[in-house]
């Protein structure tokens, strides 16, 4: 039994990143006492605005905001034949932890999936013979249309400060913007970042070459913005410390920007940090929680009641919490029975950096959503993976990077370290632009996720064992991207090109980053027998659970999923509100 039991709530948030975040003021307008739980630290603003210095090696090395692995390790294999093994260090992907979770350290990047990503499997059955894809493939439609979720996408858009060029304005096409986008409601609430000068070159290229270019859509403010809940941020000054780090000068959409400042002074919210949740708590008929269990900064357990639960943290812990809890039938591949821990993807990208002697790069002068990008090579906007066999796509896009030393490009064959370094940096920097790509990534029957066996937490509960490798889908998608990348690197003439593309016999590597846009385990869809949550994110065994998160994503589109996160969250808190409230039971039935 729990040493300590906290007063009642109505509500209880297990994580205080963007989900939770939005979750707890949606639901604290409407009344109802909102307590969050959040494994990490408090991190105020104070902590590292101006003038505190951006330190690379404190954030971008050390990953200072983010989880340690000893809190948050998960254990690795290609397949079910192999014995997974533990994280000790983040590579592919880092996850964050305290107030604001990964919503503190993200890049800024708010892009939409386009219509066709949202129902995904329908134009698979569509366009594809049957048969010509991996038959252990097993992709899903999002459970709602476009245009049930676009409000919520506009909604998110203006709590951001969503700075960027309209593509499509309620179904009429706009000069500068990506014209395959998903008929918005509303124009972007605020005009584009400045281009940075490789941005420039690129897009001139990529158009000249018949491509539809337009500026990344950035949660990096261009001018001042008071947002619907009446928090402020200010413009964006361009200092490039964006991805892994909190902004310095509250220009990046966040947590803390947006959201936190106003909801901490409600009196009907709260919060308790240093609280790792180990159990959602149920009542004996399994059918409904009466609140959850977690480890205090003391080492006590401590049980706090509540109405209703929301797990929130990042896509891996709301999955294994559930395990834990009993929520649901884990996943077995084998039978395909079960549900928790299903459809688990991640993404894949690569680039090609380009060197030039007679251009400079200003690399002091970006942001973290600086750049240009397009969409044609996504999937239904070019017919080439219809007829090699694969399905998926990528954003294109060149971002400069900032200016910070540690990890600045260099050509092949600079020594690592010493004179020959030093003499690289002299000659070679700010004399680079990239061109990257954000991948797809499919669902398979064998992707999965479920606890392991053999390795335990330092609270004794067993870790997430993760079950991943690439398939030749999105290897085969790699090469094809490749070609396209190269194509355009050649027609800016550089003087010498290195690249970091997947070979078709690549494996997937933990060791080196990729993003951390892991999606799937706990998917949202339109059954109990192949997804764990309904279109609401409400727990189908447990319905005063509900779990807004990447976790509900039935496979990876290309664009970042932050969007569609906060779309989802808003549509989840709407319809706790409006409906939940009223007749607490399935908000779904089938």
């Amino acid at each position: 039994m729990p040493n300590i039991t906290n007063d009642d709530v109505d509500v209880v948030i297990v994580g205080l990143g963007w989900a939770g975040s939005i979750m707890a003021i949606e639901l604290a307008q409407a009344g109802l006492k909102v307590r969050a739980l959040e494994r990490g630290p408090d991190r105020p603003p104070e902590d590292f605005a101006y003038p505190k210095p951006a330190d690379q090696y404190a954030y971008a090395i050390r990953n200072k905001v983010f989880a340690t692995p000893r809190d948050a390790a998960l254990t690795v294999r290609y397949n079910d034949s192999e014995t997974a093994l533990p994280t000790r260090k983040w590579g592919a992907f880092a996850p964050g932890t305290g107030v604001g979770g990964s919503g503190l350290h993200w890049t800024g990047v708010l892009i939409r999936p386009t219509t066709t990503d949202i129902k995904l499997k329908t134009y698979a059955d569509q366009a594809y013979k049957r048969g010509s894809l991996d038959p252990d493939m097993r992709v899903k439609d999002f459970p709602f249309t476009w245009d049930e979720i676009e409000p919520f996408y506009d909604k998110f858009d203006q709590i951001c400060g969503l700075s960027g060029n309209t593509g499509n304005l309620k179904g009429v096409i706009q000069p500068g913007g990506d014209p395959f986008e998903g008929p918005r409601s509303n124009p972007y609430p605020l005009p584009a970042l400045h281009d940075t000068y490789n941005s420039s070159l690129f897009a001139a290229t990529a158009k000249k070459m018949g491509y539809h270019p337009f500026p990344n859509p950035s949660a990096n403010v261009s001018q001042a913005w008071t947002n619907p809940y009446g928090a402020q941020l200010a413009p964006c000054n361009y200092c490039g410390y964006c991805s892994k780090y909190p902004c310095l000068n509250y220009s990046k959409a966040s947590p803390q920007t947006t959201i936190l400042d106003v909801v901490k002074r409600m009196p009907n919210f709260s919060m308790r940090v240093n609280a790792n949740v180990i159990r959602v708590d149920l009542h004996a008929d399994k059918k409904t929680a009466k609140g959850v269990t977690y480890i205090d900064e003391n080492n006590k357990e401590v049980f706090q009641p509540a109405k209703i639960v929301i797990l929130s943290s990042f896509q891996f812990a709301n999955v294994r919490l559930m395990m834990l809890s009993g929520i649901g039938q884990i996943y077995n591949p084998l039978t395909e029975t079960g549900t928790i821990g299903r459809n688990y993807a991640f993404l894949s990208n690569g680039d090609a950096t380009l060197f030039f002697k007679d251009k400079h790069f200003n690399p002091f002068a970006t942001a973290g959503a600086t750049g240009e990008m397009f969409n044609d090579i996504s999937p239904g906007n070019f017919e080439d993976g219809i007829k090699m066999g694969f399905i998926g796509g990528a954003k294109i896009h060149s971002s400069q990077a900032t200016g910070a030393p540690i990890g600045t490009a260099l050509p092949k064959g600079t020594p690592g370290w010493g004179k020959g370094w030093k003499e690289g940096m002299v000659d070679w920097y700010g004399r680079s632009m990239k061109i990257g790509i954000t991948t797809t990534c499919m669902s398979y029957r064998g992707h999965h996720l479920d606890l392991d066996p053999n390795y335990k937490d330092p609270w004794g509960q067993p870790l997430l064992r993760m079950t991943f490798d690439w398939r030749q889908n999105e290897l085969k998608l790699q090469r094809y991207l490749r070609d396209i990348v190269l194509g355009i690197a050649k027609e800016l003439g550089p003087d010498s090109i290195s690249e970091n593309f997947l070979a078709l016999d690549s494996h997937w590597d933990i060791t080196k980053y990729v993003s951390t846009h892991n999606v799937g385990g706990a998917i949202m869809g339109d059954s109990p027998r192949d997804s764990a949550l309904n279109r609401y994110l409400q727990s189908w065994d447990v319905h005063n659970v509900f779990v807004p998160g990447g976790n509900a994503f039935p496979q990876n589109f290309q664009a970042n999923p932050t969007a569609t996160i906060g779309a989802i969250t808003l549509m989840a808190a709407e319809a706790i509100k409006n409906q939940y409230l009223k007749n607490p039971g399935p908000l779904v039935h089938v």
